[in-house]
This record gives C-alpha cells, structure tokens and sequence, in this order.
C-alpha cells in the first residue's frame, strides 16, 4: 500500500496548525488504530512504519480486511477514489510566540500535541478533516463547524476592502497621479521625489555653506578695520570687541565711515584747554542735536534706538533721514 501524509504544519481552515515537530506519537504507535471517518468501533486496519519526512508525518496504511468496509476502503485505496487520511489528536500547548505565528493566522499554534488515532477520509486535508481534541472537548474543524480555540490576543483585523481602494487614490492624488496609475508610475514618482528631496538638501547645505563663509568674510573685514582704528589711536584696545560687535549691527562699511570721522585720541587736559575748561559730555541716549554727539555717538544711536535718530536728524537737517 501507498504512503500517505497523516499531518504538516500548514494552517488549517480556523485559522490554526498543528506543528509537526510538537506531534507526539510515542503512544500511538503502540496502538496504531486506522479508524473510518474518526468513528470509534469502525477499525478497518493499522499504520506502520510511522516516519517523520522534512514537515510531513507519514505512514503506510495496511487494511484487515476483516469487515465489508475495510475490504471496501482497501478496493477505493487501489482504484484511487479514496486516497487521503487525517489525523486525530489532543492539544497539550497553544502558543502565540511570533516564530509560531504564519502570514494569515487567526488563532494560536498547535504547539504540543498527541496523536491518538488516523482515520481514512473521503476529504482529508488540513483544512477540512482534521479532529482535534482541546480542554476535554472535540473540537471538528470541518466545513461550517464551529472552532472552541481562541482567537490570536494581538490579531489585527483585516481592513475594509472599500477603504483600502479609497486610502491607495487619496495617495495616488497626492502624488500627482491619476486614480488609474500602475506600479510602475507610483515607483517612478517616488523616485522623482526622493531625487529632488536630495538636491535640495544638498541646496540648502550649500547655501549654509556659502552663508557661513560670507559671515567668516564680514568679521574679518570688521576686525581689520577696527585693528586700524586701535593701530591710529582711534579707540583703545580696551573696546575692540565693543566695536566688533557693532561692525556686525551696522555693517562694515557704516564702520568704516565712521573710522574716517574719528580723530586719533588727545588728552582730557588739551580738550579743556582748547575749549576754556568748559566741555560738554553727551551720551546717544540723552542727545538733543546729532550735532552735540561724536560720530562713534551717532552710530551708536542708530543702532540702539534708530526712531530717535531719524526724529533729531530730521530736526537738524530738515529732510527725511536716509536710512
């Protein structure tokens, strides 16, 4: 007689399977019934030679020919209109552990199990004949029969066909696509956009780049100049980072007309005399005419409080102020 497959590890029509390499069948081979149809008293012969092929839990069927029936099963085995056989077991551990889990699983692996008897079935496959026995309950996972095992705890539920269709056009859309588009066009378009999403990263890199050595370019020329304006005598070395850091307010060249204005440094004492010890002193802030600051005053004010300055120079100039 042929050898049948008795059991594999594909998923059966509830959404479950019964691992092969958790299959137990030390009992049963030292009673290998073969029943008709999972009916108890209906022996029509035994299973020898019970092997484990690659996923497959194979055996050779022998028939007693005791009974009409068995003689009938063996006849329908030679002719070929019976050719299949399923198994019956008892469920000894469920797992939910992701390597037991396939691709369209609805409920836990078989992950242990014993077998207890094989059956000659006129439909025998995973998904239609197999018997399984859980918690003291026979469980009939046949056609329109309800299943006892639970469903998977973190199964997600298939999505709405119709929503689907809805999610792929509003994405289609927002590609810039018509509703029709095939693989090919969405692949090429996200190809395009990727390619653009580098270049302007790139762009952007650059500019930064580019604005970094243009600020690098600026505050060298501002520290030259005020390097020249100490060099003269101009301003002590004591405010160089003060007029650095209002180079970088007003700009260089403000700075350097500014420079040009200034006198080299002279005693308070020349001031005094040349004045008749009666001086003066302004500060930008308490400044009634743009006339009564020093041009180092004048460009402080601009910076600091530019209303103020606008106001004064048009008073003493009678025209707007250019800036």
């Amino acid at each position: 007689m042929a050898r049948v497959r008795i059991s594999n590890s594909s998923i059966n029509s509830y959404g479950t399977r019964v691992l092969t390499d958790g299959l137990d069948t030390t009992q049963y081979e030292k009673n290998p019934v073969l029943l008709y149809m999972h009916q108890r008293g209906t022996v029509i012969g035994y299973v020898k030679d019970i092997k484990r092929e690659g996923d497959d839990l194979t055996g050779e069927l022998v028939f007693d020919e005791v009974t009409d029936l068995s003689r009938q099963c063996k006849a329908q085995f030679e002719k070929g209109s019976l050719r299949m056989v399923s198994m019956g077991a008892d469920i000894l551990e469920l797992s939910e552990a992701p390597e037991h889990i396939a691709p369209g699983q609805t409920r836990p692996t078989v992950s242990k199990s014993k077998l207890r008897e094989v059956s000659v079935v006129d439909i025998g496959s995973n998904d239609d004949a197999l018997r399984l026995t859980y918690e003291g309950k026979a469980l009939e996972l046949g056609a329109g029969l309800e299943c006892g095992l639970p469903v998977l705890k973190n199964n997600s539920v298939e999505p709405n066909k119709s929503d689907t269709t809805m999610e792929v056009k509003t994405l289609l859309l927002a590609l810039g696509l018509t509703e029709t588009a095939g693989e090919a066009e969405v692949t090429a378009k996200i190809t395009e956009l990727k390619n653009g999403e580098t270049k302007a990263l790139n762009l952007a890199a650059e500019i930064k780049t580019l604005k970094d050595e243009n600020d690098a370019l600026k505050l060298a020329a501002i520290t030259q100049l005020v390097d020249a304006a100490i060099a003269d005598k101009k301003i002590g070395a004591d405010k160089k980072d003060h007029f650095i850091e209002l180079g970088k307010k007003v700009g260089g060249e403000e700075l350097k007309t500014l420079f040009a204005e200034m006198q080299p440094a002279v005693k308070l004492s020349t001031v005094l005399d040349h004045q008749g010890g009666a001086t003066q002193m302004h500060t930008a802030s308490d400044a009634k005419k743009l006339s009564d600051l020093t041009p180092e005053q004048r460009m402080e004010l601009k910076a600091s409080d530019i209303k103020k300055y606008r106001l004064l120079y048009k008073e003493e100039y009678g025209v707007d102020c250019p800036v």
